[in-house]
């Protein structure tokens, strides 16, 4: 059960039991807490710790990927050369307006306007949508071109072992920050819906702010990814 954290006249702190907080713009403190700030730096320390496990996980992906595009330069450059840069780029264009979408309603959280967060909430998870979508087109030129690794593979050029493997790691990095994509869409329509019950408000907004971060994470990813992958690993 959440409580709602408010002045004592006396000096103190009173807390009172709160199962409905629609449309009561109070900052909701959960009992585990002592206080808001505690709060706050619980819910801040929490995402910061998740998402350095995450850095590790991207971080070693990049290094196993930059290891064996120096050991292997002409086959992933061939590779590389394979992949479609224009739908690349739209990608990149499309999640950074997204980042811009989501500090958007962090901004008009804390301003006090409820619909205008909505709206850029919803843009958020429309944009996310539509990165998924163009990815999945990118993903059937791929397989179309027979560059899917395994038995299907078909590379009439030359060293085909190096070539598959670039594939192997483009479509496990590119897959796992879809996957992580689609979580973050799945954590902004839980935030959108609270949001629009009127539990985050501009007095209880770390939900919206954690959210946000990961957001920003997954943003920060894939300019990694698209650098690594499509401007670096070859030619445009």
């Amino acid at each position: 059960m959440a409580r709602h954290q408010r002045p004592n006249t006396e000096g103190g702190e009173e807390f009172e039991d709160e199962i409905n907080p629609v449309n009561n713009h109070q900052a909701i403190l959960h009992q585990q807490f002592s206080d808001l700030e505690q709060q706050r730096e619980a819910s801040a320390a929490g995402i910061w710790v998740f998402l350095g496990s995450e850095v590790m996980f991207f971080g070693a992906l990049i290094l196993a990927f930059g290891v064996y595009r120096f050991n292997y330069a002409h086959a992933f450059v061939e590779g590389a050369g394979e992949l479609n840069v224009v739908l690349g780029s739209v990608n990149t264009a499309i999640l950074f307006s997204s980042g811009l979408t989501m500090s958007l309603a962090a901004a008009t959280n804390k301003m006090g306007s409820r619909l205008w967060t909505l709206i850029f909430l919803l843009a958020t998870v429309g944009l996310g949508v539509l990165f998924l979508a163009i990815k999945g087109v990118e993903y059937h030129e791929d397989w179309s071109k027979g560059l899917f690794p395994g038995e299907a593979f078909r590379w009439t050029g030359s060293d085909s072992p190096h070539v598959q493997l670039f594939f192997l790691l483009y479509f496990i990095m590119t897959g796992l920050h879809a996957v992580h994509l689609l979580v973050g869409i799945g954590l902004m329509l839980v935030v959108l819906w609270l949001a629009w019950r009127g539990w985050i408000h501009d007095q209880h907004f770390m939900p919206l702010e954690v959210a946000g971060v990961y957001w920003h994470f997954v943003d920060l990813i894939w300019i990694f990814l698209f650098v690594l992958l499509y401007l670096l690993g070859g030619k445009i």
